[in-house]
């Protein structure tokens, strides 16, 4: 039955921060929660984790309302919080012991994922002495070391580079895999992209979108092309009133307002006997999308 949130409102000083939404995750995988700073992300998760208490409105999980004692989550808030003078393997002995863990299944789980997110050999290290990258990996082994069936994930690549991002997005596939149920809220709309088929946008405490994001994308015409070619072409997009948006050794990225005018343009480079290696008529991106209904 998974997590259901009915018209959940929360108002702090006679301010609406979150006003009034509905969405749930029906099946094990990602949902992406998305919005501006302030939107009421935070607020929303502090709701349905129980942290605090919602105005109205409805939470359940597994058809029980959201109590400490009948939800196993884990949480990855966006503000980071590991101790830096304390060792790491002794820090995540005691976040698993807070979570109902005995110290013989701790030792095992610490273990485990400190092989599969490559952080080994810090364990006997105090974490002040760690990257901030590596950090975080910590800080992410503290949300799912018990084993959690929720998972909430506040910007967990902030941080990273590209070889810890995809040590990440591996451990998170396995979770899915696992059939977790995980929430993740992020200002990198790729990733987004990558994990969430469906998501909600919140804007000012609202319900701006939601939905399959495929089903989403079906909705909006094609917006852009990607183009490949031997040799600039600047003078033949102009022709056809095509926007550049971005080019780099002739490979270009066009706005376009319908499908009919690059496909005339295909004939004429192919007229012109240019070489296209790259013929890409594409959708809105998510972070489009999401320019477009809360930009303002």
């Amino acid at each position: 039955m998974g997590l259901k949130l009915e018209n959940v409102s929360k108002t702090f000083v006679g301010k609406k921060a979150v006003d009034n939404i509905s969405f749930e995750l029906d099946k094990p995988g990602v949902f992406g929660l998305l919005g501006t700073n302030g939107a009421g992300k935070t607020t929303t998760i502090r709701m349905l984790l129980g942290i605090i208490k919602k105005d109205s409105g409805e939470i359940t999980w597994n058809g029980k309302a959201v109590e400490r004692k009948n939800v196993n989550f884990g949480y990855l808030p966006e503000e980071r919080g590991v101790y830096p003078k304390t060792k790491v393997y002794n820090q995540l002995m005691y976040f698993a012991k807070l979570k109902g863990m005995n110290k013989s299944d701790a030792d095992t789980a610490i273990k485990k994922w400190a092989k599969e997110l490559k952080v080994e050999e810090y364990l006997p290290m105090e974490a002040e002495k760690l990257s901030k990258g590596n950090q975080q990996k910590i800080q992410f082994m503290t949300a799912i070391l018990h084993d959690p069936e929720l998972i909430v994930l506040d910007e967990p690549f902030s941080g990273l580079d590209p070889v810890n991002s995809e040590i990440l997005k591996k451990v998170i596939i396995q979770l899915i895999n696992e059939g977790k149920y995980i929430i993740m809220s992020s200002h990198q709309m790729s990733v987004i992209e990558e994990f969430c088929s469906d998501l909600v946008i919140l804007n000012k405490g609202k319900t701006v979108l939601k939905g399959n994001l495929s089903k989403i994308k079906e909705t909006y015409p094609a917006n852009r092309l990607l183009l490949s070619v031997n040799k600039n072409i600047d003078k033949t997009l102009k022709e056809f009133k095509l926007e550049i948006e971005n080019s780099t050794d002739n490979n270009y990225i066009v706005k376009i307002k319908d499908e009919e005018t690059p496909n005339k343009l295909l004939a004429k480079l192919v007229e012109d006997k240019v070489l296209v290696t790259k013929f890409e008529i594409n959708k809105p991106t998510l972070n489009d999308i999401f320019i477009e209904k809360v930009g303002e």
